[in-house]
């Protein structure tokens, strides 16, 4: 989601070099990239994935997502029907592909019936432009309402959730990730990194660093309003202390630790530049103590609570 705004094509292109090269296989994108662009720069991201896929296609799993504005018009946005069919289209072509992997819907809409969409997606799978479909960002009660009219209507279900997960925001844990484990859907986390908090980036005192997610334009003002708080600053200072002590890189830890939850599939990284991906993707090969996730469990704890006070 940085490509095309934070990051331009060049620099884009060593990232993904360096993440095939490292066995990722794996690619996450959304029509309404790169983050902060707005609807001038909508689609960007797609077209920079595209051209590197060129001849390479077939090895990799390609998801790509649905929802955000597109464009002016007042259907150029959303889960309805005629936007899917619109977005559906300019994905593949801006992707220079005859078929999305996974496709997901970005966001709830609640202004569009459920089964307007699940329709519109079911089309899609049966006529060969999406081989499966997913979701992010939904509320637990609304995915199980999805895969319920699914059932009902005998309709392609969501095989996969694209949730925030992190060791600064674990409410998921207590109703979407146990309806995931009993109906089999997969867990794709994004925000590993708290938007990179977690790696220790983001020294507490001074304001967000010009460029990052937490100052690029309209996207800022949500990350701040995630984690730029005294309570989630020293829950870092914690975090930090203990990733030291057990001789683990911070970004290695936080994403290990995700990765240890029993219903994620793997969690979504992002890089600005190849070398981040270093500590990364170093945490799949990371095998944590028990001693060690119980003292990350508990310095976490309150994030499990939607109510947890700041």
């Amino acid at each position: 989601m940085t490509f095309g705004l934070q990051i331009d094509e060049r620099a884009a292109v060593t990232v993904l070099d360096r993440a095939a090269e490292g066995g990722v296989t794996f690619l996450d994108t959304a029509d309404a990239y790169p983050l902060g662009g707005g609807v001038d720069l909508a689609g960007t991201t797609e077209e920079i994935v595209g051209r590197w896929l060129k001849d390479k296609r077939h090895q990799f799993v390609l998801a790509t997502k649905v929802y955000g504005r597109t464009g002016p018009q007042a259907w150029d946005f959303g889960n309805s029907r005629r936007h899917i069919m619109d977005a559906i289209d300019a994905s593949l072509r801006r992707l220079g592909t005859h078929y999305i992997d996974l496709y997901q819907l970005h966001q709830e809409d609640p202004e569009t019936p459920v089964d307007e969409t699940l329709v519109a997606l079911d089309d899609l799978v049966r006529a060969g432009k999406v081989r499966y479909i997913g979701c992010s960002n939904f509320l637990a009660y609304r995915l199980a309402r999805a895969i319920g009219r699914s059932e009902t209507l005998g309709l392609a279900r969501f095989d996969s959730v694209q949730p925030r997960y992190n060791l600064l925001f674990r409410e998921f844990e207590r109703e979407l990730f146990p309806l995931c484990l009993e109906e089999g859907v997969g867990v794709i986390p994004y925000n590993p990194l708290a938007g990179g908090m977690l790696s220790g980036k983001h020294p507490r005192g001074q304001p967000p660093a010009e460029g990052t997610r937490f100052t690029i334009s309209n996207a800022g003002a949500i990350y701040q309003e995630r984690y730029w708080h005294e309570r989630e600053f020293d829950t870092v200072d914690a975090f930090l202390k203990i990733a030291k002590e057990a001789a683990v890189k911070p970004a290695t830890l936080a994403i290990a630790w995700v990765l240890r939850q029993p219903a994620v599939t793997a969690p979504i990284i992002g890089a600005s530049r190849p070398e981040q991906l270093e500590d990364t993707l170093a945490a799949a090969e990371v095998q944590l103590e028990h001693d060690l996730v119980a003292r990350l469990d508990t310095l976490t704890r309150e994030f499990r609570r939607g109510d947890a006070a700041r």
